[in-house]
């Protein structure tokens, strides 16, 4: 019951000082989870963040209950995901109710806009870091410029360019497994 309460706590921090969305969210739970806790490898915050964005819903609050599930099965997902909106509904409760009368005034534009940079610098060194441990070849490598490519300039649906990847990294596996095996079978026949 301790770990499930731990959940519940860091996803209510998490979801506390999130600003910015899912993709702010990331070098947080690079941190906390994969780094501190090591609840998760990097590899694994990865594949649950691309599972979070390609379903439908919250990214923040689909990862948040894909790690919960992982670590406490149901009980795990339940409280996960409650410490992540929780904050979200106490602090939009209380912006609402006080953000007519000051969304005017200048110093509350230039705090909204000092948080948006601060939350693109947090997002690109997330993605130099996740980049380090996720692009291992020169397939990824490929892989990773097509999808940013499709994403960027073409305006393709993520959904389509996260199965699409998926797909590519099968197909790529495979074929290199099959020059291992080939290779394998011409050495066994040089040998005899």
């Amino acid at each position: 019951m301790q770990e499930i309460w731990q959940l519940f706590w860091m996803f209510f921090r998490i979801g506390s000082f999130t600003f910015g969305g899912g993709y702010a969210m990331l070098p947080i739970l690079q941190r906390e989870l994969a780094e501190e806790k090591k609840w998760l490898s990097p590899e694994e915050l990865i594949d649950f963040y691309a599972i979070g964005q390609s379903t439908p819903g919250i990214i923040a609050v689909n990862t948040a209950t894909l790690v919960g599930y992982k670590r406490k099965g149901i009980a795990g997902a339940i409280f996960a995901t409650a410490g992540m909106v929780t904050p979200s509904l106490i602090i939009i409760s209380l912006i609402a109710s006080v953000f007519q009368r000051f969304q005017e005034y200048a110093l509350v534009q230039h705090a909204f806009a000092g948080i948006q940079i601060a939350v693109i610098a947090l997002i690109l060194d997330t993605v130099i870091k996740m980049g380090k441990t996720g692009i291992r070849d020169y397939t990824g490598l490929v892989i990773f410029i097509l999808a940013f490519l499709l994403l960027s300039f073409l305006g393709i649906s993520p959904i389509i360019v996260i199965v699409s990847s998926a797909l590519v990294g099968i197909l790529m596996q495979n074929r290199q497994k099959n020059r291992m095996t080939e290779t394998n079978y011409s050495t066994d026949g040089d040998k005899k």
